[in-house]
């Protein structure tokens, strides 16, 4: 099975730079094959099939990033398509706006390009970004690709996509079952007709409670015994008032 593990990542100044036109190059890729692929549909009804190492001889500049993160957005492309064809609800594929506030891309885990190491994550072309690491990973868990994410309020997060393998479940035989069932009178009633009632803690305690705070309105603010009755009782010692001073105000 498939498990995403979502962590926060600092990158520097360099590394938001080369995250800026990757964001940017993914966009232009996917724009570009979705415009050559809608014109040639609409000419000739037929799918026209593209890679982005095409543009890299027109575009020089499309070097400077992961070139699995290209390869990914022409996958992406193509599921929307099927899906549009599958399905037409999902509706013909739409260009992706530069003024949308948040920006991804995908690559993938090759050759350990993709590492996770003391509080640090490594990614093609970007090196050693430090980051957040709030959960431990699986230790039979095979890294598969990561997703960099740029949120609408300037923070950087990682996904990273973990494989592993399904932990088999324990069957054990049943010896004895009980069935609960609700009462508007009590807790519940069992299948063996046993009755639990509701403990009733404040009910139980409400005239003790009553007589501390009785006791508490008649002590003099901030005085030892003040505070002692007042932890008795459970209220704040410097934020209690007595009934008489809220009557007053």
């Amino acid at each position: 099975m498939n498990v995403v593990y979502r962590f926060r990542i600092y990158p520097n100044k360099i590394q938001q730079e080369l995250f800026a036109k990757t964001f940017g190059c993914v966009r232009f890729v996917y724009n570009r094959m979705l415009a050559e692929k809608k014109e040639c549909y609409e000419k000739t009804g037929k799918n026209l099939k593209v890679t982005p190492a095409k543009y890299k001889a027109e575009f020089p500049w499309l070097k400077e990033v992961d070139s699995l993160a290209l390869c990914n957005a022409q996958r992406h492309l193509q599921i929307a398509y099927k899906n549009f064809f599958r399905d037409p609800s999902f509706g013909f594929p739409r260009f992706k706006s530069k003024k949308n506030p948040v920006k991804s891309y995908t690559t993938n885990s090759v050759n350990g390009n993709i590492l996770l190491k003391e509080g640090k994550l490594k990614l093609p072309k970007t090196g050693w970004i430090r980051i957040r690491q709030h959960r431990k990973i699986r230790e039979d868990a095979c890294l598969k690709g990561a997703s960099v994410c740029l949120e609408a309020d300037g923070r950087y997060y990682v996904s990273l996509l973990y494989f592993c393998e399904e932990k088999p479940v324990e069957t054990r035989n049943i010896r004895q079952a009980v069935g609960l069932d609700f009462s508007m009178k009590e807790l519940y009633v069992d299948s063996n007709g046993k009755h639990a009632g509701y403990p009733h803690y404040f009910r139980n305690s409400e005239e003790k409670l009553a007589k501390a705070q009785r006791k508490l309105s008649h002590c003099r603010k901030e005085s030892n015994r003040y505070k002692k009755t007042a932890e008795k009782s459970g209220a704040d010692p410097y934020t209690y008032r007595s009934p008489e001073k809220r009557l007053s105000t």
